[in-house]
Formats: structure tokens, C-alpha cells, sequence
């Protein structure tokens, strides 16, 4: 291995005591002759934060990284591990076996990945991780927050893992351009702010998706929505029905949307839209656009609307919206309105006529000289179904309305709920009581379905019968 790195041998500083504990020369770095009371997790203390960070730094100066990124995983951690050895020793830290372990493991997320953030990335049970400076993080397990006892160095080191994860995407983030929206490899979304906007140190947002992502089946068995609500979506979409997806941040607008995505037929060729793509779709023709923001000088940004504009000339059955925000608005409405019926988007609002009264917001902000009925007229002819998430005070997500466009009455939408969710109460635990209800009411779509050969029973929409 010596002819494959270039590595110089880490001198020996002075020794350097621990708490109250100093480790004699002789010792190994795997040994640990006294326990140290104070310190209930060694590698979150402040002294191995440090070393951890210098020891980083020592690596990357005296490691021929080119030559190390071509080897093994496990050669790569038999290098460190004997690098680490003689650091350990050198500093006199006072580590056991597991714990070296750990400091090894650590050392590499700062090496190859992203730092204190890998153990979180790697839990499957997080939702979302929060920084709010470099001393504070959040996380969301199972809806609810809670802190962690993750910590980074200092405000340099949180920014220098930042600048690792938006420059892998081609972006940047500094004083001239604080804000940031941008995707981890896997497809997870990031939003970070730094100072002069963010007061008290960096924030950074990061919403993880799952690598397998959830199936409508899933979604049912996790209590989100009942099968009679899931076949009638299914059937929705695979027949070009129009469908928004609905909700407040968190509600689980994306989730239902790529669940969804899974029945539109593989021979459509689909084009995706979105500020940070982070949609898992399953088809094989799949065409997927990003927005860029500006450079350090304000020119080259390419918004949604351009894209969407674009994306219209390239031969699209579907267009999906990640997320619908602004003035791209009119131009999704009149793609869904010339030919690309069966196209999806997502909004932020928290109940279905909402959702409407911010479509009618977002195509006046095109600038377009239409009347409110005029553009009434367009999103009536455009949208089919409005589905409405929540997340509720339990961190549960519910699909909490389904509801039809049925047309125009004058200048009002008139719309009908298909399906619901009556809460009823709270139970001893904190956890939301309540049940899903048919209306009684069927979808006009229906005649539609049925003569593509569709079916579906018309027991699902008995308000007597249990969902």
C-alpha cells in the first residue's frame, strides 16, 4: 500500500490530557485505563469534536486522494484505521476498541460523506433533519420533532459541509446569494440560509425520501387513505384523469404524488418539472427538468414557467409539476387544457377551495389581461380532482378530502366531496380519533371511466358502508 499513497507519518504532538484522564505513552489506542465520569458519549465531547475536525483536515493534506477513491471501501477503512491509530495515540485520547470504531467511522463520513449529518441520513425512521445554527439540530421521527445530540465543530465547519452538498449540484451559497435550494444524491431535498439572512448562523433544512418509494398499497396500510379512496385515484389516473394534490408543508404532497405516478401506463413519455428534482418515478421515458438560479452576476435563471414552456414542445403526454408556486401556473393550466389531460401538480393550501382561490392567484401573477371568470373558466375545464393532505397534530398524514371539479355556475367552481375524514376526537395518548366517510355523492368522471372499460363499484361511495 505504501507505493499506492503519498503519506507522511503524523508526528507526535505533546500530550494532551482528557478530563480528567491522561494516557501514559505505553498505553494503546484501544485501551482505556480509567473511564472518564464526565463524559457520557466521548465522541460528542468537545475535545474529540476538535480532534476529529484537525485530524480531517491532516488527512486530506497528507493523503493522495485520488489513489485512495480508487480502493475498496474496506481498504479505505484500513488506511484511516491505522492513520487514526497513530493520532489517537499521539493525542492521547482515551478511546476502547468501539469507541476507535466509532471515531474511524466518523472520520470517514467527514472524508467521503457529509460529517455528523450521516447517522441521521442513514436512519431510516427520519423524516426530515433541521439545523438551526451549528450547535442545534432537529429531527422528525414519525411526524414529531425532537432535538438530537449532533453538534458540529463550529459555524466553519456546518458551512463547509453545506458548500459539499450545493456544489454538487452546480449551485452555491454566500453572502452575495444566502439562499439555496438544493437535492442530496439520493434525491433528498435541501434548503439552506446563511448569514446575512439567517441571524444566528446557518439553517439548512433537509426533507429525506425514502430509496424505496412508498406504493399506494403502502400508503393504505399505514392508515393514510382506505382501499375504496386508493382504487378510485388509481383508476383516476390511469384513465387521464386531472388530478392537484393538495397540502400544507410536510403534509406528504410528493409522497402521494410519485405513489400515484406508479399508474400511468409505460408508454406515455412523461416530463417532470421541479425547482430540486426529488420525484422517484418509475416509468422507463421520463424526461426530467430543474430550474437554475441566477449567477453571481444575476443572469442565467430559468424559472418554472420557462420550463414548463419549454417542456410543451417537446412532445410531453404528461407534464407533473413538482410543486406549483407562481406564475407557471397559467401555462400548466393551458398545457392540461390542449391535449396533455392526465397531467399532475402539487400546491401548498389547506383545504381544497383553497387550493383554488391560490390557482387564481398564481395565474395573476403571469400578468396575462384575463377577467376572474376567464380564468374560473380555465381551471374548471383544466382540474378534475383536488386531493387534500394533512398532517395532523399526532405527525400522522392523512388523505383528509377528495374531492370533483364539476364546472362553472356563473363566476363560482362548483365542486362536490367524494370522500372525507371526520375527526372525532383525541385519545388519551395525543393520537387523532376519527374514521374516513364516503359523501354519498359519485364522481361525474365515472360515465368517463366506464367507457375506457373501467369499473368501479358504486358500493364504494354509500355513506352506509364503512370504509
Amino acid at each position: 500500500m505504501a507505493g499506492r499513497f503519498s503519506i507522511r507519518r503524523i508526528a507526535p504532538p505533546e500530550p494532551a490530557p482528557v478530563g480528567n484522564a491522561v494516557v501514559a505513552e505505553a498505553v494503546t489506542p484501544s485501551v482505556v485505563p480509567e473511564a472518564v465520569p464526565e463524559v457520557t458519549n466521548p465522541l460528542l465531547s468537545a475535545k474529540l469534536l476538535d480532534a476529529k475536525v484537525r485530524l480531517h483536515h491532516r488527512l486530506i493534506e497528507e493523503t493522495n486522494l485520488a489513489a485512495l477513491e480508487k480502493l475498496a471501501t474496506g481498504e479505505i477503512r484500513n488506511h484511516v484505521q491505522q492513520l487514526v491509530s497513530q493520532y489517537v495515540l499521539a493525542e492521547r485520547l482515551a478511546l476502547n476498541a468501539e469507541e476507535l470504531h466509532d471515531f474511524v467511522s466518523e472520520i470517514l463520513d467527514e472524508m467521503q460523506g457529509l460529517g455528523p449529518l450521516e447517522p441521521l441520513l442513514k436512519d431510516p425512521a427520519i423524516n426530515d433533519i433541521l439545523i438551526n445554527g451549528h450547535e442545534c439540530v432537529y429531527v422528525e421521527r414519525r411526524g414529531l420533532l425532537e432535538p438530537t445530540e449532533i453538534r458540529f465543530k463550529d459555524e466553519a465547519h456546518l458551512l463547509r459541509i453545506i458548500n459539499k452538498i450545493v456544489s454538487a449540484v452546480g449551485r452555491r451559497v454566500d453572502e452575495g446569494q444566502p439562499m439555496c435550494d438544493a437535492r442530496l444524491l439520493d434525491g433528498s431535498r435541501v434548503n439552506v440560509a446563511v448569514r446575512p439572512v439567517a441571524v444566528d448562523g446557518p439553517l439548512m433544512s433537509i426533507r429525506k425520501f425514502s430509496k424505496k418509494p412508498l406504493s399506494l398499497d403502502k400508503l393504505v396500510e399505514i392508515g393514510a387513505l382506505r382501499p375504496q379512496m386508493a382504487d378510485l385515484l388509481a383508476k383516476a389516473v390511469t384513465a387521464r384523469v386531472t388530478l392537484i394534490i393538495s397540502g400544507g408543508t410536510g403534509s406528504g404532497k410528493t409522497t402521494m404524488l410519485n405513489a400515484l405516478s406508479s399508474f400511468i401506463s409505460e408508454k406515455e413519455r412523461l416530463l417532470t418539472i421541479e425547482d430540486a428534482a426529488e420525484l422517484q418515478l418509475q416509468q422507463p421515458h421520463v424526461g426530467r427538468l430543474e430550474t437554475r438560479p441566477p449567477n453571481i452576476e444575476g443572469k442565467g435563471e430559468i424559472r418554472q414557467r420557462d420550463l414548463v414552456k419549454n417542456a410543451l414542445r417537446m412532445r410531453p403526454d404528461r407534464v407533473i409539476l413538482g410543486e406549483c408556486r407562481g406564475e407557471e401556473a397559467f401555462d400548466m393550466l393551458q398545457a392540461m387544457n390542449t391535449g396533455h389531460e392526465g397531467s399532475m401538480a402539487t400546491i401548498h393550501a389547506n383545504t381544497p377551495r383553497d387550493a383554488i382561490s391560490r390557482l387564481e392567484q398564481m395565474i395573476g401573477m403571469a400578468g396575462m389581461p384575463m377577467t376572474v371568470a376567464s380564468i374560473r373558466g380555465q381551471i374548471a375545464a383544466a382540474i378534475r380532482v383536488i386531493v387534500q393532505l394533512s398532517r395532523l397534530s399526532d405527525g400522522n398524514r392523512r388523505v383528509m378530502s377528495i374531492a370533483e371539479i364539476t364546472g362553472l355556475e356563473g363566476d363560482i367552481i362548483q365542486m362536490q366531496e367524494i370522500f372525507k375524514f371526520v375527526r372525532t376526537g383525541t385519545a388519551p395518548d395525543g393520537g387523532v380519533v376519527g374514521h374516513f366517510q364516503a359523501t354519498g355523492v359519485r364522481p361525474r368522471f365515472l360515465a368517463e371511466l366506464a367507457a375506457m372499460g373501467i369499473k368501479i363499484p358504486g358500493a364504494y361511495f354509500d355513506p352506509s358502508q364503512p370504509l
